[in-house]
């Protein structure tokens, strides 16, 4: 039997009615020349890795996101594994952008992580399956608790000391992921890199989970040391992938283009 006749094409649908692409919910991180970069800031719920080398600015930056936040009205939470709560509050308390009303009404709080394994029994050098599990679970049952919503952990690259694996690196930065997007709380995760690596985690499989990575390294012009920002990665919005050379200012952290061409020496 032959086909019947192809009636007339259907008019495209005018412009009013098609149906408008999705806007994700923007977390402004507070730092103006990183917002301007990322479109007015990161897509809410993602999950970021924070790479550099020692000195780069790492956790002054997230730092400052999670007081930016705490501002806002936002409760914002700092996992410590490497360095004491009571010293980072202290170091802190140099930036003129630090509020310390924030951290005693609860805005922004501090747990040291060492601590918490002590208290949930994580003995092992080696996490085992059941540690992890017991991790994750405390990390979700803080943030839902207390309503978090910006989330640093630092570093990632010390708590990866204790799950060693990759396939279980992967698997516990999958499940941390999907966790803290569904609760709505947007997290900076530290990664702790070499000047010369030439990746942005520990283990390699860190970066390709994660939702953006923005990486920060030292370089040297005309006798002085510079700090470099650049975002490497951004799911969910379009970027700049331009790189920044940054201040770390009592008022914050400021942004500047980084004129010289190409990838600057001991980046």
């Amino acid at each position: 039997m032959d086909a019947p006749a192809a009636g007339p094409a259907e008019p495209a649908a005018p412009r009013a009615l098609m149906a408008p692409a999705t806007v994700l919910a923007r977390c402004a991180t507070g730092i103006g020349g990183l917002d301007d970069v990322l479109g007015g800031g990161l897509p809410r719920g993602n999950m970021i890795l924070v790479a550099g080398s020692v000195g780069t600015g790492k956790t002054t930056l997230c730092l400052e996101f999670l007081v930016r936040g705490a501002e806002r009205g936002e409760r914002s939470l700092f996992l410590s594994v490497t360095e004491a709560s009571q010293k980072l509050i202290q170091n802190l308390s140099t930036f003129e952008f630090f509020r310390p009303d924030l951290v005693s009404d609860g805005s922004l709080v501090f747990v040291d992580l060492p601590a918490l394994y002590d208290k949930l029994g994580l003995e092992h050098e080696e996490m085992t399956s059941d540690e992890i599990d017991i991790l994750i679970r405390t990390i979700r049952d803080l943030v839902q608790t207390l309503g978090v919503k910006r989330l640093v952990l630092d570093s990632l690259t010390s708590v990866c000391y204790r799950i060693r694996r990759d396939e279980a690196i992967r698997d516990f930065m999958l499940r941390l992921g999907q966790t803290l997007n569904q609760l709505g709380c947007t997290s900076l995760l530290v990664s702790e890199i070499g000047p010369t690596e030439g990746r942005y985690s520990m283990h390699g499989v860190e970066e390709a989970i994660v939702d953006g990575v923005v990486l920060l390294w030292n370089t040297r012009r005309q006798g002085d040391i510079l700090r470099v920002l650049q975002v490497v990665k951004m799911r969910g919005t379009s970027h700049s992938r331009a790189q920044y050379v940054i201040e770390l200012t009592p008022i914050g952290l400021l942004m500047a283009p980084h004129l010289k061409g190409g990838r600057p020496e001991g980046a």
